[in-house]
């Protein structure tokens, strides 16, 4: 009798690793989006008069349903009733809901409209949000503004059901296999959305020497489209694994708000937890902020003729992805040779891309270069959690490269304006190790969630982290814009003058002019505070034996 080797889609590493690819390329087009208006965070204050409070709060509404609604604790219900495969393209479909209400809120056509005159008179008092001080909107918020947050908390439900279905999924594929690696590897190509979010976000606002931060959303609606285009592929691939498997994507048992309960008794889970929304919301708020905080402390001088041309942006960005392919292929090359010269050929291309940046003197190509270390390395560290484990060691050094990382923005950078090599150098070298902090992190973080909780409500417990997450990434957005605000109070006067008096000029100066110390000091203690969790999380590993610190493959 001959023995079937592959009996399902699973046992293919092929197919797995597609079913991955589909959900990563989703994930990196809804990265784009969540980011789109980061990068020209300056032309939001020229074209559209948002001030750094309105930006925050904006950027900060993403989470707003999640948090206070609880949608995401509806989402892991959903996910674990109705399953992978229907959340995913749920989550799709409500992303793309939410991406066409913000792209008409900074649209010229909503400038002048009555939904305009009806958003600047409304929504400026919620009774009972604005006594709590959680208000996504406030009195004197732009219209524009109040709109686009509505977008962005739809949007926000949308991508943060996605994370969680895409996490669900990798263990569904990958479980007793390479989880770690597939996690990483999906976190990896994902977040190299935000490269070239920052690359091409500036590009379409600013096309044909016309700007037009409508165009950059635009950008973003058409990759939703095909993030949407992946989660349907998916779902054919994933209904065709449970006709193999025959897996329902039901579970039998009904929803029992104990099941909440066994999670949150879970003292390991509340420390992930923790660790995880401090760590986060010292990472994607300064996303938000990142590329005007390096205007605000770098001397930049914008190249002129070629370095000034879409070519240069096309031959950045093929660049970019080089590095990507090839640093990260190398991570699977069993031949010596091979892999040493592929990382030596992603070096090589990595100092041209960033050579490239220089001479550009803008600093979103600059920022860019944040999830490229990321690409290269995460792949290796999911591997070694799979293999060798340590994950709770590399929560810890993740949080000090993070801590240090800050602390370099807030007090070394800004000696260096002024020089424009010296800090251009810095910038990059704190940018790339913030972005190996940011693959240490999520690759041990997320591989240790099922070793916490039973297998059957894995989908409530992502959600339940997602859900603490969420909570950072909704204050810290507004918080950094308020201490902006508060510390920069003669600049804030100045904008206002100039706004008034039609100054566009003007106030694109004011804009890259902001201090951003106390803002970054506020970042640095979240890593300071996510370390010591980390210390204590190992210690209650080695007393109670959750096996962080073990290998996932045995």
């Amino acid at each position: 009798m001959v023995e079937k080797i592959q009996n399902t889609l699973r046992d293919s590493a092929g197919m797995r690793w597609t079913a991955l690819l589909l959900l990563a390329l989703a994930m990196f087009c809804s990265y784009i989006f969540m980011d789109i208006l980061s990068p020209i965070k300056d032309l939001m204050m020229s074209q559209r008069g948002w001030d750094s409070t309105a930006f925050g709060t904006m950027q900060g509404a993403e989470t707003f349903l999640n948090v206070f609604v609880f949608f995401l604790i509806f989402a892991g219900i959903i996910l674990d009733k109705m399953g992978v495969r229907f959340t995913a393209v749920l989550s799709g479909a409500v992303m793309l809901v939410g991406g066409f209400i913000e792209y008409y809120a900074v649209s010229d056509a909503f400038i002048g409209s009555s939904c305009e005159t009806w958003f600047n008179n409304h929504l400026n008092y919620i009774p009972g949000f604005q006594e709590l001080g959680i208000a996504p909107f406030y009195d004197g918020m732009p219209a524009s503004a109040k709109l686009a947050a509505v977008g962005f908390m739809i949007f926000g439900c949308g991508t943060e059901m996605g994370g969680i279905t895409v996490s669900r999924g990798i263990v569904k594929w990958f479980k007793g296999r390479e989880t770690a690696l597939a996690m990483g590897s999906e976190m990896a190509l994902a977040r190299l959305g935000v490269a070239t979010c920052m690359i091409f976000s500036p590009y379409f606002a600013k096309l044909g020497g016309e700007i037009s931060v409508s165009r950059s959303v635009a950008f973003g609606i058409v990759l939703l489209c095909i993030a949407l285009m992946m989660f349907i592929i998916y779902f054919f691939m994933d209904k065709r694994l449970d006709a193999q498997t025959g897996e329902g994507e039901e579970k039998d048992d009904p929803f029992k708000i104990s099941d909440i309960g066994k999670i949150l008794s879970s003292q390991g889970f509340w420390l992930v937890a923790l660790l995880c929304v401090l760590y986060y919301s010292a990472i994607f708020p300064f996303q938000k902020y990142a590329v005007n905080m390096l205007q605000c402390n770098l001397t930049l001088e914008p190249g002129k003729g070629f370095w000034a041309s879409d070519n240069v942006t096309y031959i950045q960005y093929t660049l970019m992805i080089a590095v990507a392919a090839t640093s990260f292929i190398s991570n699977f090359s069993k031949d010596m040779i091979k892999k040493t010269t592929l990382m030596i050929l992603a070096v090589i291309l990595l100092v041209v891309y960033c050579w490239m940046g220089y001479n550009r003197g803008t600093a979103e190509t600059i920022f860019a270069v944040f999830p490229l270390l990321a690409v290269a390395i995460t792949p290796i560290l999911g591997n070694l959690v799979d293999h060798k484990g340590k994950a709770a060691s590399m929560l810890m050094i993740g949080s000090l490269l993070l801590i240090i990382c800050h602390l370099t923005f807030a007090f070394i950078l800004p000696m260096f304006k002024g020089n424009a090599v010296g800090g251009i150098v810095v910038a990059y070298v704190t940018i790339l190790v913030l972005g190996a902090s940011f693959s240490l992190v999520p690759a041990a973080l997320w591989p240790s969630v099922p070793k916490l909780v039973d297998e059957k409500i894995i989908g409530s417990a992502y959600a339940l982290i997602f859900w603490i997450q969420n909570i950072g990434l909704w204050l810290f957005p507004i918080l950094i814009g308020k201490v902006l605000d508060g510390t920069n109070t003669e600049i804030v006067e100045q904008v206002k003058a100039a706004t008034a008096a039609g100054d566009i000029e003007k106030v694109e100066q004011l804009a890259n002019s902001f201090d951003y110390t106390w803002a970054m000091l506020m970042l640095a203690c979240l890593g300071v505070a996510a370390l010591l969790i980390g210390i204590y999380l190992k210690a209650v590993d080695k007393k109670k034996h959750y096996g962080l610190e073990e290998p996932n493959i045995k």
